[in-house]
């Protein structure tokens, strides 16, 4: 009976023993900085509100602008990627009205597709890499020829020409003139 009690207390010192050194502290390293992955590669447009700074010319740019084909492929485009659910069918929303002549960002076809690819704060979210850039040089032109730009030669797509409203290419044009009026311009 003696050698039961000792065998006894000799399992429970040693579980004990076992137990407490399995009890060890997690070592944290708080002061490690994070893996250096190098720094991400952002472009961005030097795009501002205000008086929009020319941009250069993009080859592309006289490919899709006033190339009707490629507008009515836009206005296509711009209903699939749900573009009217902030913009409206270009009358503005919660987006900005592209159908005026008051641009943030400026209103060349370069200075829209930049805006579609790259986003703008405050709610404009960037495409790039989510839908092809074919796609978004149309659109550009489509949205650039919502206030009137759009080459008067162009055919209109087919829908244009049963709508109450005239073809987008028989618009009064309104060039944009990048001028910010006083509720486009945040708090400085």
């Amino acid at each position: 009976m003696v050698a039961s009690a000792w065998g006894g207390r000799m399992f429970v010192v040693l579980a004990t023993a076992c137990c407490l050194t399995a009890c060890n502290r997690e070592n944290r390293a708080l002061d490690a900085s994070p893996a250096e992955t190098g720094p991400r590669a952002v472009t961005v447009s030097d795009l501002y509100p205000g008086a929009p700074a020319p941009t250069p010319s993009d080859p592309r740019a006289q490919e899709y602008e006033g190339n009707a084909q490629h507008i009515a492929n836009g206005q296509r485009y711009y209903k699939w990627f749900n573009c009217s659910g902030c913009h409206f069918n270009g009358g503005g929303g919660i987006g900005p009205p592209l159908m005026d002549d008051k641009w943030r960002y400026g209103g060349s076809i370069e200075q829209i597709y930049a805006s579609i690819v790259q986003g703008r704060p405050n709610g404009m979210p960037a495409f790039k890499d989510k839908i092809p850039e074919a796609q978004v040089w149309e659109i550009a032109a489509y949205v650039r020829s919502l206030s009137g730009n759009a080459d008067k030669l162009a055919a209109p797509s087919r829908q244009d020409g049963i709508r109450a409203i005239p073809p987008i290419n028989n618009m009064d044009r309104a060039p944009p003139t990048g001028d910010p009026t006083p509720s486009m311009v945040g708090p400085r």
